[in-house]
């Protein structure tokens, strides 16, 4: 039985439902969004996500028969086995079943993911990490997002809640996560903790040129200005920049250390910092891994699909 081409992609994130038609060389043909409004009920997104899939078959004229199988990635506890988003805190959904739901209109398989999961897919079938087949991927964005393929295989674990690589301890009782724990490495590493970090290093340094780039408030601190406010010489922002180059590292050590991967990933809005952030993490990382330099230490890189690898990787599940 002949290999069917196409592949339908749903990347459903905080703002915006993205579905993609992917083909077997995983180049995205067609994409289109909505909003995904996840204040009203749950069964209205799953609708607006079948009626965009149709609506990209019908106008790249692709019958749904030439379709081998769905994959949807979202954010939270995704029970990957029984297609089950368990929770998802920024839509307020618990135990939703939402490939049931995707069901009702497609007869095809479907998969659902996490979404950061999927994103490393991504990366790893057509992106940075395309050749490789040991993948880890890290997202800073708001929180820390992790995806781990290893020969080849996407990991999620045998239940519901695995791989959450921004949930593993960086300091015992240290910052207070979104999650309840303390000291996770989300609460170090993600563009939030950034934020917070130069907000509390400008108040000790009022001629810090980060109050300039806050306009005064520092309520207005964001991830990119101390990386700014280092490139044009302030000495306090440079030193929240090694600080936090620091804490990221140590995750990154920490994820290089328990799976050796052939490549370490870096996504989400942070990651566009670009030499800036790489260079002196690859410098902090190469020497302090297990047996240092004796044995293979990947070298980090920016994720190269930016928002397209979640609708790669969903359609590769």
């Amino acid at each position: 039985m002949a290999k069917k081409p196409y592949r339908i992609g749903v990347d459903l994130g905080g703002t915006n439902i993205k579905v993609g038609i992917v083909d077997e060389q995983d180049r995205i043909l067609a994409k289109k969004s909505v909003k995904t409004r996840a204040e009203r009920p749950w069964q209205e997104v799953a609708k607006d996500i079948a009626e965009l899939a149709m609506r990209l078959l019908a106008e790249l004229k692709i019958d749904i028969s030439e379709c081998e199988k769905m994959g949807v990635g979202s954010p939270g506890m995704i029970d990957h086995i029984n297609g089950v988003v368990v929770f998802a805190g920024n839509f307020n959904w618990d135990d939703i079943p939402l490939v049931t739901e995707l069901r009702r209109y497609f007869s095809l398989p479907i998969t659902l993911a996490n979404d950061a999961n999927c994103a490393a897919l991504g990366e790893t079938v057509a992106g940075a990490g395309k050749g490789a087949r040991h993948v880890v991927l890290i997202t800073l964005g708001t929180g820390v997002g992790g995806g781990v393929v290893a020969d080849g295989i996407l990991q999620q674990g045998g239940a519901a809640g695995g791989m959450e690589l921004g949930h593993t301890l960086l300091m015992l009782d240290g910052e207070e996560c979104t999650c309840g724990r303390r000291g996770c490495f989300e609460a170090y590493a993600s563009a939030n903790a950034l934020a917070r970090q130069g907000r509390r290093a400008a108040k000790t340094d009022s001629k810090s040129i980060m109050h300039e780039m806050c306009k005064g408030d520092l309520s207005n601190m964001n991830g990119a200005i101390p990386f700014k406010a280092a490139q044009k010489g302030d000495k306090t922002a440079q030193r929240v920049v090694d600080d936090y180059i620091r804490y990221l590292g140590e995750g990154l050590i920490n994820c290089i250390n328990v799976w050796r991967p052939e490549k370490v990933l870096l996504g989400g809005g942070i990651s566009n910092e670009g030499a800036p952030l790489i260079n002196p993490l690859n410098e902090y990382v190469r020497p302090r891994c297990f047996a240092g330099e004796r044995g293979f230490v990947p070298h980090i890189e920016i994720a190269a699909l930016g928002n397209d690898a979640g609708i790669i990787g969903a359609a590769a599940l």
